[in-house]
């Protein structure tokens, strides 16, 4: 089961690497709190998880960890003790539990491309290839992160099927996207302009992207209250969760681009 990530952040400790840059430690606090009472307000349901371990490990020991537990469910599968379902599993609760948080409140720049979390700044592209890459897909991520949203849908892809949906109204395309979703992580590219993560948790979609509007940071929202969101009519839509090609090829560490 995938433990929701909204906001992890605020259970990293000293050994998160400090904040420097655009973005300063009363300006992440303030953006932090913000949108978790903005959250709260819009959805009274959402149950928020606030405690996190992510304090008790680095960023470094988490990447170098993803070799051995990609090597570990490797021999489980051969030894027929898991499935390739529990393998999806895995891969989307370390992407979205480990690598990701660590992310949370680093600041947006066009032209970021920090490779640290909350240290520099880090351009939506960047900030998309950078988790992948860190998770331990084998890509570029300079060359993919360059890419135009749909292009970049196609090298995740690796293949399967990519949704783009048009509609002239808001409300049509949150409930296409919804229908066409199920419970789990994907790639959303914002017509020409904008890409980032789309979770389905519970029958909710949120949006973990690295935000160029106002606070400008790195943040997870609820999707049909992004302003990002708001400001497109047309999307791509690629699995990650639910991506067999990608995911064997993250087992068997195979190059994606």
């Amino acid at each position: 089961m995938l433990f929701f990530p909204l906001f992890l952040l605020l259970g990293i400790k000293n050994e998160m690497p400090p904040k420097i840059g655009l973005a300063s430690e009363d300006r992440i606090v303030d953006a932090r709190l913000a949108s978790i009472n903005e959250g709260l307000e819009l959805n009274k349901q959402l149950t928020l998880v606030l405690e996190s371990d992510l304090g008790a490990t680095s960023y470094a020991a988490t990447k170098a960890d993803i070799g051995q537990l990609r090597k570990h469910l490797g021999e489980s599968l051969r030894q027929g003790n898991i499935s390739f379902d529990n393998i999806k599993a895995e891969f989307t609760d370390h992407l979205v539990n480990k690598i990701i948080p660590y992310w949370y409140g680093t600041p947006w720049s066009f032209e970021g491309h920090t490779t640290v979390p909350r240290q520099g700044e880090i351009a939506c592209g960047y900030f998309i290839s950078t988790t992948l890459s860190d998770m331990g897909i084998k890509l570029n991520r300079y060359k993919l992160a360059q890419k135009s949203p749909i292009d970049e849908a196609k090298i995740i892809s690796c293949g399967a099927v990519i949704h783009s949906v048009v509609q002239e109204s808001t409300e049509k395309a949150f409930e296409e996207i919804d229908q066409l979703t199920q419970e789990g992580l994907y790639f959303i590219g914002f017509d020409t302009g904008h890409v980032g993560y789309l979770l389905k948790r519970e029958g909710q979609l949120f949006l973990i992207h690295s935000n160029y509007f106002s606070p400008g940071l790195v943040c997870i929202e609820l999707f049909k209250e992004s302003r990002v969101f708001k400001n497109f009519s047309k999307f791509h839509l690629v699995d990650i969760s639910n991506n067999d090609v990608l995911i064997q090829r993250w087992l068997d560490n195979g190059i994606v681009l």
